[in-house]
């Protein structure tokens, strides 16, 4: 017994060092899971979490001076880091946040200004402030004083929306911020209504019938300002029914460069266009090989009506899942977790959600779309045609794994403090095994290239009409016939496409993010394995531990790369 109470120290210590080698091991690394800009950003986001929650009221002048006042102090929490001594994916963390804070301020400074710009418009905005602000902390109002302050609120915001009604001065930016700005009043008033109503006997007999007036008032005002917004800034109705939002070359501009691509949209026209004639090539490939010569339609409409009958697409689905994910493991391809693999889950789509996305979509709830009773006869045949077996087996590993569902289950698990989303990661990854499926022979058949050539000369689609559409050279309806003609969409399912892409609350560089965004993950995975650097597996593995950021910031940190401190954008990925 002494000579095990002699041992017992040193068995303690053995132990220790055993748990630290295990929790250094290659799963529990700290440098998987952190960075040291780690702390500053977790922080960030809960301060300003804090803060949103207390300052609630959109475009009040108090949030957006506390907003203020938070981004800057974190601005110089950032710079007082010794960013020579970093290493290379701190530097990308350094980098991403300090655009993340800088991109905060400037929405910050502008949303200050076009309030400003706003002020006459609002003359009762700062008493509504006033009164939210006392019941934060629970003061007992005046029932009677705040009863005539609202009915005078009252008399004011029906002065203001008539003179609005005829004036012309307002841009399209104060417009939308005039719909902010009510919407946050409403609220603030919403707020102390449902605070003091039925507990306080004198609010309650005298505030409730001003309270709804001032509040029926502001949302016949908020109407007003819509109406504005459709006349100032909605294309007229081509025939299509849809109407959207062209932002021009220039937004389109700021945000590529925002997204770190530097190319134009012209430059990003000509990428599209090369890879569509590479599209019509194989198409013409496939199609001689179905004894159809070069009529690429014929080959089309005979893979479109190989769809599966009512109540058999579940099943199709699950047999094109396997086959894709045997395939991926056969080949050894990427890691692919047995929880991923158990926990996704499948619904029917909705005859309403169809018509923004009239194919499945997935991650980990994979949504089927097909054909329900209550849509006619030509909707029903548009919706079979268009999720035949063909066309999705391009698509199910886009959707699941190793796309969408295993990019959640990814995220949720390494790096979790990086919120740096992009649609360039979120849907270039899926779009990229696409094409690497592609390059690996997933495809079995002539029908199946054909079905896998489809989805790519849509992705390169997806680029020419947003970029067409968004520097106003086309209507949606050009949009739609393009993708009819030159793709080979069903009608509605084009028209759901473009309903989609311009009023379904997408970015407008979302569509072109698909192709662009593959063809990052393309050029990086010909440094890193066809150089011999990795395999196919350490790329892919290596990809989804580093969670989701800009593709440039991943090079540099696949390639160990230092980032320097004044970083510009200028991986050229493509040649043209």
């Amino acid at each position: 017994m002494p000579l095990l109470k002699k041992l017992y120290p040193l068995l303690t210590c053995l132990l220790l060092l055993q748990v630290a080698t295990i929790a250094q091991s290659a799963d529990n690394d700290l440098y998987l899971q952190s960075s040291e800009v780690n702390n500053i950003m977790v922080q960030y986001d809960a301060d300003a979490g804090n803060l949103h929650r207390f300052y609630f009221v959109d475009n009040s002048p108090e949030q957006l001076s506390r907003m203020t006042t938070l981004v800057k102090s974190y601005q110089q929490r950032l710079e007082e880091l010794n960013y020579t001594r970093l290493n290379v994916g701190a530097q990308v963390d350094y980098t991403l946040f300090k655009r993340r804070l800088l991109q905060a301020l400037e929405e910050l400074t502008l949303a200050q200004q076009e309030s400003a710009q706003l002020k006459k418009w609002f003359p009762f905005a700062e008493k509504i402030y006033q009164v939210e602000q006392h019941r934060r902390r629970g003061e007992k109002p005046d029932a009677p004083a705040l009863a005539a302050q609202l009915s005078d609120m009252a008399k004011e915001i029906a002065r203001s929306r008539q003179q609005l009604e005829t004036d012309s001065s307002l841009t399209l930016p104060q417009i939308r911020r005039g719909i902010s700005t009510i919407k946050g009043l409403r609220e603030a008033l919403s707020s102390v209504f449902t605070f003091y109503n039925g507990y306080d006997p004198l609010f309650s007999w005298w505030v409730p019938a001003p309270y709804k007036q001032v509040d029926s008032l502001l949302k016949t005002y908020s109407a007003t300002f819509y109406n504005k917004e459709k006349s100032t800034a909605r294309m007229p109705d081509d025939g299509s029914g849809i109407a959207g939002h062209p932002i021009g070359r220039t937004a389109l501009i700021k945000g590529l460069q925002e997204e770190m691509i530097p190319y134009t949209p012209e430059e990003l026209l000509a990428i599209a266009n090369k890879e569509f004639a590479w599209c019509d090539a194989e198409m013409e490939k496939a199609t001689r090989e179905m004894g159809l010569g070069t009529d690429w339609k014929a080959a089309m409409e005979k893979v479109k009506n190989s769809y599966v009958p009512p109540a058999d697409q579940p099943a199709a689905m699950m047999k094109l899942y396997n086959e894709s994910v045997d395939f991926i493991k056969q080949h050894n391809l990427i890691t692919l977790p047995p929880l991923a693999e158990e926990t996704w889950r499948m619904i029917m789509m909705t005859p309403e959600r169809q018509l923004v996305n009239p194919f499945f979509t997935g991650g980990e709830e994979f949504s089927v779309s097909y054909p329900v009773s209550s849509m006619s006869h030509e909707d029903k045949m548009m919706s079979m045609r268009g999720n035949n077996p063909h066309f999705s087996r391009a698509t199910v590993h886009h959707e699941l794994l190793a796309g969408h569902a295993l990019q959640e289950f990814m995220q949720n698990r390494y790096k979790t403090y990086r919120h740096f989303e992009t649609p360039f990661w979120i849907e270039g990854w899926a779009l990229y095994w696409e094409r690497l499926l592609w390059d690996q022979g997933f495809a079995q058949s002539p029908e199946d290239r054909i079905g896998m050539l489809f989805w790519r000369k849509h992705r390169c689609a997806r680029i020419i009409f947003s970029i067409n559409y968004h520097t106003g050279k086309w209507t949606p309806q050009q949009c739609i016939d393009f993708l009819v003609d030159r793709v080979g969409h069903e009608r509605a399912n084009a028209e759901g496409e473009v309903r989609r892409s311009f009023v379904g609350g997408y970015s407008p560089l979302y569509q072109i993010a698909y192709m662009i965004g593959g063809l990052q993950f393309e050029a990086l995975k010909k440094e890193l394995v066809d150089s011999g650097k990795m395999s196919f597996k350490q790329y892919h593995d290596a990809v989804l531990r580093e969670n989701m950021m800009p593709i440039e910031m991943l090079r540099a940190i696949l390639l160990n790369k230092p980032v320097p401190k004044d970083f510009t954008s200028s991986w050229r990925f493509y040649k043209l």
